[in-house]
C-alpha cells in the first residue's frame, strides 16, 4: 500500500468453501503470489474435502447479501458496491473505524449465522481468509464497481448502487 496515498475505499472478495482450491486450473493464490494451474495438488486437495463444496442458490445469495449489508449498517461503513455470486461474494466499501480484516469476518459472520437461522447449509460456507485491492481516488472506486457490476451473476442490489448506512 502506497503510504503517501490516502486509502478511502476497497474492495474485497471471498470465496464459498471449496470452490476455488489450490492447484485451480484457473491458477490460485497462495501468500499473495498468483500461481500456475496444478492438476496434481488440485486432486490433493480435492480429496481432502470432507464436505460438499458450496455454490449458493438466488434464494441463498439473497440472505447473504441482505445480512452483509445490513451488517454495514451496524457498523456504519458504507458500501459502494456489493454483488453475491454462487462461490463467491465482491463487496467495495470505503473505510471505516473497523479493520478490512474485522469488517470482512464480520460481513462473513453475519452471512452464516442469517443462513443457519434459515435451517440452510450447515457445514462450513466460506474459504479462509480474502482478497483485498485498495482505492485511492474516485477514479478507482468506479474502476471497481464497473468490475463488479460485470461480474454479477446474482440478484439484486450489485448493479454498483451505493448502499448508505441509515
Amino acid at each position: 500500500m502506497d503510504a503517501s496515498k490516502k486509502l478511502i475505499a476497497y474492495m474485497v472478495t471471498w470465496r464459498t468453501f471449496g470452490s476455488w482450491l489450490q492447484g485451480d486450473e484457473r491458477g490460485y493464490v497462495k501468500d499473495g503470489q498468483v500461481l500456475e494451474p496444478n492438476p496434481i495438488l488440485k486432486t490433493i486437495n480435492l480429496s481432502n474435502v470432507k464436505q460438499d463444496i458450496i455454490e449458493l442458490t438466488p434464494f441463498q445469495r439473497n440472505i447473504v447479501e441482505i445480512a452483509i449489508i445490513q451488517e454495514a449498517k451496524r457498523i456504519n461503513q458504507k458500501i459502494h458496491a456489493i454483488t453475491v455470486c454462487s462461490n463467491h461474494i465482491h463487496l467495495l466499501a470505503e473505510v471505516s473505524a473497523e479493520t478490512i480484516e474485522k469488517a470482512v469476518h464480520r460481513y462473513k459472520y453475519s452471512a452464516t449465522a442469517a443462513l443457519r437461522k434459515q435451517g440452510i447449509l450447515q457445514d462450513k460456507i466460506w474459504s479462509k481468509g480474502f482478497d483485498k485491492r485498495f482505492c485511492f481516488s474516485e477514479n478507482e472506486i468506479q474502476q471497481r464497481i464497473q468490475y463488479i457490476q460485470k461480474h454479477n451473476d446474482g440478484p439484486a442490489n450489485a448493479a454498483g448502487l451505493t448502499i448508505t448506512p441509515s
